[in-house]
């Protein structure tokens, strides 16, 4: 049973009759049969490699196999790692939230949007306040208004049992 391969197919996995050559300074060799190429790649040292396999024919270059799957991996690591990954913060509040209160809780919302996460606001209403429902929706029209310049509403107030929720997401730049 033949190793399976990871990574590009280079020398005789490669499977392709002719294929387009770049040598190891980068200049186009043009099109060749590719056991010419290979015999071209080992004269100077090194591997033919497919970079491109699905053009027609597939390119190959003039490199080192151990070196180029290290670099290959090398950066996708480092585009992993730059990757920002979007979380949902929650914030609870109540209908008749005292006004410090709610500019602290506006603060938290401030901070987590312009980290770039998207904000969860939860009001939840107990006993009669259920009664109330406008006091909830004016209080989430008045955190919109608010947040208006740095925040736009993915997902508009709606009931959900006994709490009112709303999503709100980064300003795209």
């Amino acid at each position: 049973m033949p190793q399976t391969l990871n990574g590009p197919r280079y020398n005789e996995y490669i499977t392709a009759p002719r294929v387009r050559v770049i040598d190891e300074n980068g200049e186009n060799l043009g099109i060749m049969y590719t056991r010419e190429a290979l015999a071209a790649a080992q004269e100077v040292g090194l591997d033919l490699v497919e970079v491109s396999p699905n053009a027609d024919p597939p390119v190959c270059k003039f490199l080192d196999v151990g070196r180029f799957k290290y670099e290959t991996q090398k950066k996708a690591s480092a585009a992993r790692k730059s990757q920002k990954i979007q979380e949902i913060k929650e914030i609870k509040m109540r209908p008749n939230i005292d006004d410090h209160d709610y500019a602290t809780k506006m603060k938290s919302v401030r901070k987590f949007i312009e980290e770039g996460d998207k904000v969860k606001l939860t009001l939840r209403f107990r006993g009669r306040e259920l009664a109330h429902g406008q006091l909830g929706l004016k209080l989430l029209e008045r955190v919109r208004d608010d947040s208006a310049e740095f925040a736009r509403i993915e997902q508009a107030p709606r009931m959900e049992g006994r709490q009112m929720l709303m999503i709100m997401a980064p300003k795209p730049a």
